[in-house]
């Protein structure tokens, strides 16, 4: 039996294809700008890559901002639930998530059979997020990818005046108008994240073990500075930004054992 998930979300939108309890197949790519449109587009190169079809899917399950437009779902849920239960499907041992998304933070507990027991999110400030890291770059003339590098192998600390994304990126010109170095500035553009990721894991219980998704955990710099910050190895699956379509998939697996028991 074959199951689908697919997170489209604010950056980027991903699928995972499962194959009944084991991932198939993945796939990411940009969202456009027409949220179902990019929905159809990467679940035919999704497909084309398995050789299925989507008559072949019994279970569709989207998440992410355009969870409620994609046509061919058979539910949407929350991003939340979604990472929760492609956390735990990574790493049953996780009991804390630190999603770290293009437009949005949270933090989620769960407990040892996966299931939620708390949540908190930090969509209110810009500065944990990837457009943060992403609008940075830009300014700073860093490849995205390389901002991490760039803050690990910063000789000094550059302490900003202020966590707010509006004001960092004015503080930000400046220091590079004074010609300060390029990794000084992003290592301290690293550190207010690490303040928001310590703020937001405060308003829930952290507990070993702590797994982190979404885009943003594929910088290694906040990964290094998380893992300072709190004193924990956070666990990683392979690609962080799949966590959620992962969840989601899983979650299209669960309704299909419920029906499937509910017919008998």
């Amino acid at each position: 039996m074959f199951f689908a998930g697919i997170d489209l979300g604010s950056r980027k939108s991903k699928i995972a294809v499962f194959e009944n309890d084991q991932l198939l197949s993945t796939y990411v790519d940009e969202t456009g700008l027409g949220s179902a449109r990019t929905a159809e587009m990467i679940m035919e190169k999704a497909l084309k890559e398995t050789g299925l079809s989507l008559d072949d899917l019994e279970v569709i399950v989207s998440t992410g901002y355009g969870r409620v437009v994609v046509p061919f779902a058979h539910k949407n849920i929350s991003d939340i639930l979604a990472h929760a239960k492609g956390s735990f499907w990574h790493f049953p041992s996780c009991r804390t998530i630190l999603d770290l998304g293009g437009q949005d933070s949270k933090a989620i507990n769960i407990d040892g059979q996966g299931r939620l027991t708390g949540f908190a999110m930090n969509d209110k400030c810009a500065s944990g997020n990837g457009r943060f890291l992403e609008t940075m770059a830009e300014i700073m003339g860093v490849p995205l990818e390389k901002m991490g590098e760039y803050a690990l192998a910063a000789q000094d600390k550059v302490k900003f005046s202020s966590i707010c994304a509006v004001f960092a990126k004015s503080e930000a010109l400046s220091m590079m108008i004074k010609g300060r170095d390029k990794h000084e500035i992003v290592n301290g553009l690293h550190e207010i994240i690490r303040i928001q990721c310590r703020k937001l894991l405060e308003l829930i219980s952290i507990e070993k073990d702590l797994v982190m998704s979404g885009g943003v955990s594929k910088n290694l710099g906040v990964v290094a500075l998380v893992r300072e910050e709190l004193g924990l190895e956070p666990l990683l699956a392979e690609d962080p930004q799949m966590v959620g379509a992962v969840g989601a998939a899983v979650v299209a697996r669960e309704i299909f054992d419920r029906k499937k028991k509910d017919a008998k």
